[in-house]
């Protein structure tokens, strides 16, 4: 696969909007778009992701002939290479990746991905992956807890470039993976990285809440949730909650 260049703006309102503006005028050729400050960043669920200077925002955009339920995938992928850009800066033992995609650090948020995908007329469909990661510091207002990498490391945050370099080149080699092999070697490293798994869960759908203890991936990606009746409930979308993640 061609590799991503990177395209830096200073301002930007969301990296993942431009990558939609890009694609419906047929540019979909692989770039990573990074901003150094969003001003309308968004997160799962329509959700605002604030972005000022010092963290990282940075959207993959390319064309993908998969099917859309394996086009999904691609959040796992996005995750592990998150994980792995954070393993240079803090100690791998204190990273772990939250169903489906949260990266975390010491058992606590440290960033969030959005997944997006279409098709314009007479174009090939467009995938674009937004990645954001608290490099300097953590929201103000936030849903749940939230760190940053420079209250994990000595070094103060990373340079945030420098971190893009990084998270491209993990993004594009967990892409290689998949788009060779398929899910499943994706879903036993994120296995690996999982955080929650065997404990209780509380997963909170569109209409319903429902609680047990997680038990791992389906080879479709979704959650496998072991009620307390003892049935599996399988978890294909929603937010997930262990303890006061």
């Amino acid at each position: 696969m061609t590799p991503f260049e990177i395209i830096v703006f200073d301002e930007i309102d969301s990296t993942n909007a431009e990558a939609a503006r890009r694609a419906v005028r047929g540019e979909t050729w692989p770039v990573c778009l990074v901003g150094l400050r969003q001003t309308a960043g968004r997160g799962r669920r329509g959700r605002a992701w604030e972005t000022a200077s010092g963290n990282l925002a940075a959207t993959f955009l390319f064309t993908s002939d998969r099917p859309l339920a394996e086009i999904a995938q691609l959040s796992f992928v996005a995750a592990l290479a998150a994980g792995e850009m954070i393993d240079r800066y803090v100690p791998p033992s204190l990273v772990s990746l939250k169903w489906p995609n949260d990266p975390m650090v010491a058992g606590v948020k440290t960033g969030g991905i959005l997944l997006e995908s279409g098709q314009a007329p007479g174009w090939p469909a467009w995938v674009a992956v937004g990645i954001g990661v608290n490099l300097a510091y953590s929201p103000d207002q936030s849903e749940r807890p939230a760190t940053n990498l420079a209250a994990q490391r000595p070094g103060g945050a990373p340079n945030v470039l420098e971190a893009v370099e990084h998270l491209r080149d993990a993004f594009q080699g967990w892409l290689t993976t998949w788009a060779q092999g398929g899910f499943e070697p994706v879903a036993q490293a994120w296995t690996r990285r999982a955080h929650g798994l065997g404990e209780p869960c509380i997963a909170r759908l569109a209409d319903e809440t429902v609680e047990g203890i997680a038990e791992g991936l389906d080879p479709d990606g979704a959650l496998r949730l072991r009620l307390p009746d003892g049935m599996l409930r399988r978890i294909t979308a929603g937010d997930v909650f262990f303890g006061g993640s």
